[in-house]
């Protein structure tokens, strides 16, 4: 890498902290020094989990709105057992192809209706289930190598200028090197952006028809919500040896796979 340029990089501040997602951190090590690789399996696991639960409160809300409808239209208490029973058919088909697409490698449904589209909602809907049982880190690190999976099967291809990289600003220095180092092998432009809203500003003023992004498992997972339905992305989680937000590291190896990916 040390042959290569390194690539521009492009700070975008703002007034908030940093880590606003590790509020309630108590300065405590965290588990495995910060290192949350878990197995794809967790997220199908805690994401049936997930389903289960919705259409258990869809339930309980059919079941105190139906006497009232009822009382209005006899027939109600037929059309919601038969609307229950068609959003639960149509969610368990759904998973099991969203399952199927990442257990085959093959993409069995279109990205509108997998990556890019309900899936960011049930990936933020199984990490608020699994942050009940304090399993939030992995089950969402799971859950971004799912997403990242299904991205790569669309073999999305873009051309000079047309990707962006960005990265938090929690780095080691060692690993920001490493990072310009690689973009800068591929002439990809580097932005450090201190929170999402940020990294919103930076895709609406570069306009790239892909990204890759660099954060922790709790920002990457809202990072993804708020952006990937707009604009390809893969995503790189960091390990957290010092505790969030200071002195991240990432896989090097990996984040070169990733712009490669893209790269034509």
């Amino acid at each position: 890498m040390a042959d290569h340029p390194k690539a521009q990089l492009i700070h975008l501040e703002t007034d908030r902290r940093l880590g606003h997602e590790w509020d309630e951190w108590d300065g405590t090590p965290l588990p495995n020094q910060g290192n949350f690789d878990s197995s794809p399996v967790w997220f199908f696991v805690w994401s049936a989990v997930a389903a289960v639960f919705a259409l258990g409160v869809l339930r309980v809300v059919i079941f105190l709105l139906e006497p009232h409808l009822t009382a209005v239209e006899p027939g109600a208490t037929s059309v919601l057992t038969v609307g229950f029973a068609i959003i639960a058919g149509t969610i368990g088909v759904w998973w099991v192809l969203l399952s199927l697409s990442f257990a085959l490698g093959l993409p069995l449904l279109p990205e509108r209706l997998a990556e890019r589209g309900p899936f960011l909602r049930l990936m933020r809907l199984t990490s608020r289930i699994a942050d009940r049982f304090g399993w939030r880190d992995r089950v969402e690190n799971a859950s971004v190598k799912v997403f990242n999976t299904l991205a790569r099967l669309r073999k999305r291809k873009v051309g000079e200028g047309e990707l962006l990289l960005l990265v938090p600003r929690c780095l080691s220095r060692e690993t920001l090197e490493g990072v310009l180092s690689v973009a800068g092998k591929y002439t990809v432009p580097v932005f450090v952006a201190t929170r999402g809203q940020m990294a919103r500003r930076a895709i609406r003023e570069r306009r790239p028809r892909a990204v890759v992004a660099v954060a922790c498992e709790r920002d990457m997972v809202s990072g993804l919500h708020d952006v990937a339905g707009r604009v390809p992305v893969l995503g790189l989680t960091m390990q957290l040896p010092s505790g969030p937000c200071k002195d991240a590291v990432v896989d090097l190896g990996q984040l070169e796979d990733w712009v490669r990916a893209y790269v034509a």
